[in-house]
């Protein structure tokens, strides 16, 4: 105690007794207890089981959801032998041998697969380009046919040497589009180090035999022999932009997170002017479903229009903008039926807990290409965001990555199911709305009955005791009857007030067990509203 004094004298005055004319919180000490007292004691192992139970439950639902998000991440590098690349050897000289030798020193779980295959009369470069627009390969390198006879004239020396073109030897094509980060890691880099790989085995393979050829004073021989070629690239849609980094992060994030808002806006505006007490239910699915779809179709048009203001030099047309603003708009619906389904059906204490989970397993379904991912991970083929990226990567490649036929029909389902739900979850709402709008006048009856019944026993009470003060047979007596009765009405007033605050207060409390013991209704997310959330009007 002594010290306690001594650390409470040490601090100013002005934070210990400020006058309450300057403290807007001055009444929060008020009717305080210990937590020993007797009132506290029956609620704290309840509140401290409640308390820990909580703890318990959200501390593994957020390691689940981290161990999920990380697990995709996984050692991805593992993974790269997944990613497929095609070769095809034009030349059939040195050169395809240089680039098998490289390859075999760099084969491994940690760089893609080199699958070669003979031309079969691929065109160059529009047979290949194609390969790669079916997604069958991420990429395909080829070697240019003749390329090993130029460059053995090059190192000869001469007009030869001169007019080699050290850029038509190698060349690749790929779709910069298709996951760009992960494509810049997997496909350009790794193929950039497959080509020097394949310089240095052509010199280590060839460098003795070209050395005696090369003429003494012959630079561009030189220069042929020390660089022979430089890898070409046919990137079918450029991707370089800064903003790529969110397309398949921040952005399906942000649009998930813009649906649940305004769903708990929505819920508070049908709760404030008691929607689902007044209309028809087949009234209130036409009318959300037509506001749900314009308010989509806005966020999809914004969200686009944020991309191309930013899209910075990225070659993509007005079609594109037009495809890509309609595959939005239907993700983003689509995500408002499925959050008001699992709103709606799910108990209310569960609902934070869906929302956040429904949005790491989008998410975790596009931050990498399955082929990165464990195979445990490929089930979220099922999940929209998935399908909606596929889809908008086939619209900005040009028709390139063509998984529409998977795409749309998941999404649709999606958005049917989500309609289906949707619409029995409004005749869910309204049917309980009637039942909670009954139960509530039921109640108010009640603790109306429960006053009036209390007025008439108090005033009964009264008239037997002027009954018997008026038997008073003096004057005197009575008038000091009187000023007695005064006093006593005015202790019994007292008294009256407390007992019914009494009996109010044991309606409430059997109110409130009844309706928990009842079934629990809920509406859904309900958020309070800037403007319009006070428009309750009886008439």
């Amino acid at each position: 105690m002594g010290n306690r004094k001594t650390i409470f004298n040490k601090i100013p005055n002005r934070f210990l007794n400020v006058p309450d004319q300057y403290n807007p919180y001055n009444r929060a000490h008020e009717n305080r207890v210990g937590i020993r007292h007797p009132s506290v004691r029956k609620i704290r192992n309840k509140f401290f089981k409640a308390v820990w139970l909580n703890f318990i439950v959200l501390q593994v639902l957020f390691l689940g959801l981290f161990s999920y998000l990380f697990g995709s991440l996984f050692q991805q590098n593992s993974h790269a032998h997944n990613i497929k690349i095609l070769y095809v050897d034009y030349d059939g000289g040195v050169i395809g041998d240089s680039i098998r030798t490289a390859y075999q020193n760099l084969k491994s779980n940690e760089f893609p697969s080199l699958i070669e295959q003979p031309p079969n009369g691929r065109q160059i470069p529009g047979d290949l380009r194609e390969e790669v627009c079916q997604t069958h390969f991420w990429a395909v390198l080829w070697t240019s046919p003749g390329a090993s006879e130029r460059l053995a004239a090059a190192i000869a020396g001469g007009s030869a040497a001169t007019s080699y073109d050290r850029t038509d030897v190698l060349t690749y094509a790929w779709d910069e589009a298709r996951y760009s980060t992960a494509a810049d890691s997997f496909v350009m880099a790794d193929l950039t180090a497959l080509a020097s790989a394949a310089r240095v085995a052509y010199s280590t393979r060839n460098g003795s035999a070209a050395l005696q050829t090369i003429p003494t004073n012959d630079q561009a021989a030189m220069e042929a022999f020390t660089n022979p070629w430089q890898l070409s690239q046919i990137n079918i849609q450029p991707t370089t932009q800064g903003s790529r980094a969110i397309y398949n992060t921040l952005v399906f994030i942000l649009i998930l997170i813009q649906e649940f808002f305004y769903l708990g806006t929505m819920n508070a505006l049908y709760t404030a002017f008691k929607i689902y007490e007044r209309l028809y239910p087949h009234r209130i699915i036409t009318f959300r479903i037509g506001i749900s779809c314009a308010y989509c179709f806005i966020g999809g048009l914004c969200t686009t229009g944020a991309i191309w203001a930013f899209r910075a030099g990225w070659h993509v047309n007005g079609a594109q903008f037009v495809l890509t603003w309609m595959v939005l708009w239907l993700f983003a619906h689509l995500n408002f039926l499925a959050l008001d389904a699992f709103t709606v059906w799910l108990p209310v204490q569960f609902v934070p807990m869906a929302l956040i989970t429904w949005i790491v397993f989008n998410v975790t379904s596009i931050l990498l290409p399955f082929e990165l991912s464990p195979g445990f991970y490929h089930w979220a083929y099922a999940m929209p965001a998935h399908e909606a990226y596929l889809a908008l990567m086939d619209i900005w490649s040009g028709g390139c990555n063509p998984q529409l036929h998977i795409a749309l029909p998941i999404l649709f389902s999606w958005e049917v199911v989500g309609l289906i739900l949707c619409g029995f979850g409004v005749h869910r709402r309204c049917h309980y709305a009637v039942v909670g709008q009954e139960e509530a006048e039921a109640q108010f009856q009640e603790r109306l009955a429960a006053a009036m019944e209390f007025e008439r026993k108090r005033d009964k009470d009264r008239k037997e005791g002027r009954d018997r003060r008026a038997s008073v047979e003096h004057a005197q007596a009575l008038e000091e009857a009187e000023a007695v009765e005064e006093a006593e009405e005015d202790v019994e007033e007292a008294r009256d007030k407390v007992a019914m605050s009494e009996e109010l207060r044991r309606q409430d409390s059997r109110l409130r067990r009844e309706d928990t013991q009842g079934r629990s209704v809920h509406f859904g997310p309900s958020f309070a509203c800037p403007f319009g959330a006070t428009g309750d009007d009886d008439d």
